[in-house]
């Protein structure tokens, strides 16, 4: 399943681009994110929350930062497991950044293989799952770089 699109914020491309390879703050941009872990600086442990359509899943999240070229581009290799369920979520994404004015854009592509009980839900009810997670998402990254600097450090 191929996931793609693209979203503005509002600030210089050297600060987004920062602030979202920081795992802690990326990860404050995500719902259902918990127990973010770091095992060194480009491997990440962690355990997501959601719910798809009618079913509530946990996963033991890994992520691997498999390239980074600051401050454009940011690839990430994903693998989850449902807690409790049997199957598995593998992903790769791959994040670019260019400066627009005084905004910067992030486009990124995501291509991810779901399989057992998660999978069989579908490629629709997915998609649109990842669509809320993204509108979720550009909306938190968005409210965290209009905060004033005495917000942003609270």
């Amino acid at each position: 399943m191929k996931i793609d699109g693209e979203l503005t914020v509002r600030a210089p491309q050297a600060a987004v681009y920062d602030a979202v390879q920081d795992a802690r703050f990326f990860a404050s941009c995500i719902d259902g994110v918990q127990d973010l872990t770091e095992v060194d600086p480009t491997h990440y442990d962690a355990v997501f929350e959601t719910k798809v359509a009618y079913m509530k899943f946990r996963f033991k999240v890994s992520v691997e930062v498999v390239r980074k070229e600051a401050p454009t581009l940011m690839e990430a290799k994903i693998q989850g497991t449902p807690l409790g369920v049997v199957g598995r979520i593998t992903a790769t994404a791959l994040t670019r950044l260019s400066q627009v004015g005084e905004d910067t854009k992030i486009e990124y592509e995501i291509e991810a293989n779901i399989t057992g009980k998660l999978g069989s839900l579908g490629q629709p009810v997915m998609k649109s799952k990842a669509k809320e997670l993204e509108k979720q998402f550009a909306s938190r990254l968005r409210a965290k770089f209009e905060q004033t600097p005495s917000e942003a450090s609270s």
